[in-house]
């Protein structure tokens, strides 16, 4: 597992068709998987994810012949060998087998705190620049303007199909058959374990977009040149294998503009919350480096940190979940909708369309709390009929659109407002509760070994993504009552108050 800023690169089930005029240049602009260019038409793909069976899945049945098992160190050395002869320095890390991560790079030596590690140099980048080894190939992408990633992910198939012929051929062999990834989940898979989350959702959107930049690229391009493209190389199977490896990966380089690449070497490296320092390039040494945040002992394993990323946003990419409560830039995702027996339903929800919203958004909650716009949002929610002139300041400040100055907080609906979020944390509250209580017997009528070892590593994935998710809206479900005594607290003394003072005046 490695590092990569994708977590939501893929979030929207909409797939842009690549332009048939040679002449267009490929978009470089990476904020979203694909830029909103107005010449790439979208195609919807809801429908496109069609599962494989779970006895398909138990039986392993990938067409990808290249790479090694996950926790296979049996290439590292010869991995480490082609590295140093094409320029990387001597390192004071070995791929070694490790307890978290399966395999991960290990001190050799005494490491300080502070130290510069790596100097990966740009010849070992793999980019959307890179050569290609056939060149033709790498041709006919370029003049359909074919974005990075689908780019970079053909471009991964075409050189490890060549085994040795292919300048990358040691790297590849060390890569993953197959990666940790939600990709390689069924849908049947999805819906029994993930249920209770959001990130059931993102998943599936992320499945289908995949399937649909792959049936883009095989009508548009890869039909109408078989000889560079061959169905038995470049097919759905292959391209999980390349989306999966990108996803888990892939870094952005923020000293290099932004720019994404594979570092061979560096994304040997695994995660850990505990850990603040990240992969860069450096000017001055010209290479990708990190600097420790901490001194490592021979022996120890040596990590990095993937960015501020959810257990559900890590399991997304990365295929792992941290151990429970270690993680402090953990969230749950908690879904809000305005309800279509609202009598002003038409007018929010157009003010929120005018923001950009929908009327069901999710927001992040934290154990530390949540983002105001989700206060907002329920303002917005709960607001009466003669509210209805402030409801476009409520969609701005649930979008945080908004450059208005002036407090935007309503007391005369604070309440509503709040037991609003507690009925959705208590909801999400019953169904994590529900998975739960129901995963100790799930797949217990299961015989084949393969298929049980299979639902039991998904399953306890599950369990451990669902208690921590849990866990956070226990506590603002904690937060959120004890406000709500506050104020009904408050108001019963207020009332009591006004009574003696009709009482004394009467």
């Amino acid at each position: 597992m490695a590092m990569a800023d994708a977590s939501r690169i893929l979030q929207t089930t909409l797939i842009p068709s690549f332009s048939q005029n040679p002449s267009h240049c490929r978009t470089k602009n990476l904020s979203h998987y694909y830029c909103s260019v107005k010449r790439f038409h979208r195609i919807r793909c809801s429908s496109l994810y069609t599962a494989a069976t779970d006895s398909e899945s138990a039986a392993g049945t990938i067409a990808v012949t290249w790479g090694c098992d996950i926790d296979s160190v049996q290439n590292a050395s010869a991995l480490q060998q082609w590295l140093s002869d094409c320029g990387l320095p001597r390192q004071k890390m070995a791929i070694q087998k490790v307890q978290v991560g399966e395999r991960g790079l290990v001190a050799m030596k005494n490491i300080r705190k502070g130290e510069k590690l790596l100097f990966v140099p740009p010849s070992l980048f793999i980019t959307a620049d890179s050569e290609w080894s056939c060149q033709e190939a790498g041709e006919v992408l370029k003049q359909y303007s074919v974005p990075d990633w689908p780019l970079l992910a053909t471009y991964l198939i075409s050189e490890a199909s060549l085994t040795n012929s292919s300048k990358w051929s040691n790297y590849i062999s060390a890569l993953p058959r197959q990666p940790y990834s939600l990709l390689y989940w069924t849908r049947s898979e999805l819906d029994r374990y993930l249920e209770a989350s959001q990130i059931r959702q993102r998943a599936i959107e992320r499945i289908n977009d995949v399937t649909g930049t792959y049936n883009d690229l095989r009508l548009r391009i890869f039909s109408k040149h078989p000889s560079l493209f061959p169905e038995e190389v470049f097919n759905m199977e292959t391209f999980k294998w390349s989306f999966g490896i990108l996803f888990s990966r892939l870094v952005r380089l923020p000293s290099m503009d932004g720019r994404v690449a594979l570092v061979p070497w560096a994304d040997m490296l695994n995660h850990s919350c505990e850990v603040e320092t990240f992969l860069d390039y450096d000017k001055s040494s010209q290479g990708v480096v990190f600097t420790t945040d901490r001194a490592y002992q021979p022996g120890e394993q040596v990590f990095i940190s993937y960015g501020r990323k959810s257990n559900g946003e890590l399991l997304l990419s990365y295929g792992f979940v941290p151990r429970e409560g270690t993680n402090p830039r953990d969230s749950v995702e908690l879904s809000l909708s305005i309800k279509k027996s609202d009598k002003c339903y038409n007018e929010k929800f157009e003010a929120l369309k005018k923001q950009g919203l929908s009327a069901s958004h999710c927001y992040p909650l934290q154990i530390t709390g949540w983002p105001v716009e989700l206060m907002a949002y329920a303002c917005l929610a709960v607001s009466p009929p003669s509210m209805r002139s402030q409801f476009d300041e409520m969609a701005a400040a649930a979008s945080n659109k908004t450059t208005l100055k002036k407090d935007t907080r309503y007391p005369e609906i604070e309440e509503e407002a709040l037991q609003f979020i507690l009925d959705a944390c208590e909801a999400g509250i019953s169904k994590y509760s529900k998975f739960l209580q129901e995963s100790g017997t799930m797949d217990l009528d299961v015989t084949n070994p393969k298929l049980l070892n299979r639902k039991v590593f998904l399953k306890q994935l599950a369990v451990d993504l669902c208690t921590s998710e849990q866990r956070i809206l226990f506590r603002a479900q904690y937060i959120l009552r004890r406000r709500l005594r506050d104020i009904r607290s408050g108001e019963l003394r207020a009332l009591k108050i006004f009574n003696g003072f009709r009482k004394f005046f009467n």
